[in-house]
Order: C-alpha cells, then structure tokens, then sequence
C-alpha cells in the first residue's frame, strides 16, 4: 500500500485522441479520490486532425487538492490515472507542483540568462533547484559561485565532444535532473544528446526578421535596418533550432539604435522568453504535439 505524502496539491496534465466523457471521467476520479478541483482548463483542436473520422486531439491540465486538507496519495492517484489513460489513450503526467524542478543551466560566455535564472531561482519564481551550471568555458564560475550553486567546467572541442556529452548526460542521470536549460550555450549537442533529453531540454535563441544566422547576428540586422528584435524559447531536438516553439517575444527597435544598443535589447528579449519557457515546464503546463505545443496560461 502506498503511503501519502505531504504534498496537498497536485497537476495532472494529459493530452488524447478526442472523445465524449473525458472531462467527466478525470473529475469523477478525483472526487472518488475526495480531491476538490482548484482549476481546469481544457483545449479540443484538429491538431493532425484533418483525416475523416478522425476527430483531432484534446489536452487537459487541472490542479486540485484534497477537499479533506489532507495530503495527496500521489502514488495512488498515478496507479488510477494511469488505468484511465489507457481507457482514453492518454498521454499524461502527474506531479506535485510543490517539488522544485532540479535543473541543470548550460551556457557559454554570454551570461545573461544565466544571471536571470539564477536570480529568480534565488527568490523562488519559478520554482527550481538548480544543482549545477556547466559550461564550456570558466566565465560562468564566479557568478555560479556567488549564488552557491555548483560549477562544472566542462571544456568541447572537436575531438573531446563525445566525452564531454558523456560528461553532461552521466551529470544529469546522477543527479536526477528534471530539465536541462540551454541558457546561450552555444555548442550544438548530438542526435543521441537530444534524444536523451527529448522533452527536458529547453533552449533560447535569438528570433529576428529576416533571419540572421552565423556570428554577430545583431550587426547582421543593423545593417538590415530591422524594425524588431525577437526570442524563441523551444524544446530542444535534433533538429537544431526546429523543436517545438514554447515562447516567443519581442521588442520594437529603429534606426538610431547601433549594434550594441541592440544586442543589449536582445538579452533582455531573451531573458524574458526563457524564463517564461521555464516557468511553465516547471508548472506542467506545456503538452507537445508533434513539432507544436499547446501551453496553458
């Protein structure tokens, strides 16, 4: 018999081929369980749904709590639900929105995000247990330091890349890592590094139009007379920068802004997208479908 926790809310998110009676048979579960819902939010979409008969797919995220006060049996309750998705062919997670997410922040010399992550972490919003920072360069250790957080220099070339993603990964298994955070990092990590990842993995780069690839991207849209600068913060796949869009943001800009001046509006456009995109993987509030997301607010 499982034993209750003490945890008194939880989140249940799930997404499934779209039917009658889903909406009652989660509610029904969790008044049989005594859970009294706190909120719930539904979404029915034709999302790879344009084939006849096929009636698209619909997503869910509801948080509740006992209606007792008493602690949640999460064990108990994913045994239940896990019965329930296999009746409407879900997929789905539970969790205690309680717990702070063990994360793992990479970055290279560029520290902005970092220094934004670091901050929020240590005020508590979101909600994260950041157990290491590792980098391919030493810049990020003193400001790692300065919050207290654990500092892995772990140096990629083109003959040490094998390894040092055997570092990262043996890093992130021993230490229970929920998510690992692309803060900038600018190293591209390898097919099997993403597959090991999928879905834990976020990244941040920056969005602008037209698109500017390579070095020295914001001189590239000076020189264009770019009326926007933008952000994407996404799943990180093997596809590069192509994974499912979780946020995007932007800010307007002119001509009398210089390189400088722009780059310097890109971090904050950056920062802003990134802590958003992790925020709300960390409130269970993302379900992918396919190359896209559905994100509840």
């Amino acid at each position: 018999m499982s034993t209750p926790g003490t945890t008194t809310r939880g989140v249940l998110l799930l997404s499934c081929p779209d039917a009658p009676g889903i909406v009652h048979a989660v509610s029904g579960l969790l008044v049989e369980e005594g859970c009294t819902i706190l909120s719930s939010q539904q979404f029915g979409s034709l999302l790879g749904g344009s084939v006849p008969g096929d009636g698209g797919t619909f997503f869910m995220r509801v948080e509740f709590t006992r209606a007792d006060g008493a602690p949640l049996d999460l064990p108990a309750l994913r045994l239940r639900t896990a019965a329930l998705a296999d009746r409407f062919g879900m997929t789905w997670r539970l969790v205690d929105p309680t717990r702070p997410l063990r994360v793992v922040v990479m970055v290279s010399r560029l520290l902005h995000c970092l220094n934004d992550l670091l901050f929020r972490s240590s005020v508590g919003e979101p909600n994260l247990d950041v157990v290491a920072v590792v980098s391919n360069h030493p810049d990020a250790g003193r400001l790692a330091d300065s919050h207290g957080v654990a500092f892995r220099h772990i140096p990629v070339t083109a003959d040490t890349k094998g390894r040092a993603e055997a570092e990262l990964l043996d890093l992130v298994d021993r230490e229970r890592v929920d998510l690992v955070v692309l803060a900038r990092y600018m190293q591209i990590l390898s097919d099997d590094a993403c597959k090991h990842l999928e879905g834990r993995a976020i990244n941040i780069h920056h969005s602008m139009l037209p698109s500017f690839k390579g070095a020295r991207p914001y001189h590239q849209a000076h020189v264009r007379g770019v009326k926007f600068i933008g952000a994407t913060a996404h799943y990180a796949t093997a596809d590069l920068d192509e994974g499912p869009i979780i946020e995007q943001d932007l800010v307007r800009v002119d001509h009398s802004l210089g390189p400088e001046q722009l780059a310097a509006r890109g971090r904050e456009v950056e920062s802003r997208a990134l802590a958003r995109a992790v925020r709300w993987h960390a409130e269970n509030r993302i379900a992918v479908h396919g190359n896209r997301t559905v994100v509840f607010p």
